[in-house]
């Protein structure tokens, strides 16, 4: 089932979302809905509230076959700091550069409910960071340091390439 996603300025992505007690199979399937809702949008990642359900669960994908379901994510470490583009599915047709940090460690639970860890690095770092923080009810956008436009966007990858 795909999802609606829900679009800033909506105030249910300024929410603190909820943790998960239970993991239920309704749960699971509200993961892999969320996933197919992610792909069928073209994104790498999303976060429950970003569909309009106030739970701490979100889904990313930088590379393909290489999923993460976390349940009550919560970053447990962080190293070293980049600056790099971003957007969002909520958000569309924006983009921006924010910093954040280049490694992180995610604690969170899978959908088994095993408690794992995960330390990730460059963009599914950044990817990690950016789905949590809609968990803490915190947008991209908030952050920015500089906004680019959809026009100019390829172009300034191509220039920041080496960076």
């Amino acid at each position: 089932m795909l999802y609606p996603i829900i679009i800033h300025p909506d105030e249910r992505l300024l929410k603190k979302a909820e943790p998960i007690e239970y993991i239920t199979d309704e749960i699971v399937e509200l993961l892999d809905n969320m996933y197919e809702t992610m792909v069928a949008h073209d994104g790498i990642g999303l976060a429950a509230p970003q569909i309009g359900k106030n739970l701490r669960i979100a889904v990313v994908e930088v590379e393909e076959g290489d999923r993460f379901d976390f349940i009550n994510p919560e970053i447990i470490d962080r190293k070293g700091t980049t600056i790099d583009v971003e957007g969002c599915l909520s958000i569309p047709e924006t983009y921006g550069t924010v910093e954040r940090a280049d490694e992180v460690t995610v604690r969170y639970y899978d959908r088994e409910g095993s408690e794992m860890e995960v330390t990730a690095y460059g963009y599914l770092a950044r990817a990690f960071q950016h789905e949590i923080d809609h968990l803490n009810g915190k947008l991209f956008i908030d952050q920015v340091i500089e906004i680019i436009k959809p026009e100019d966007l390829e172009r300034y990858m191509e220039e920041h390439a080496d960076d």
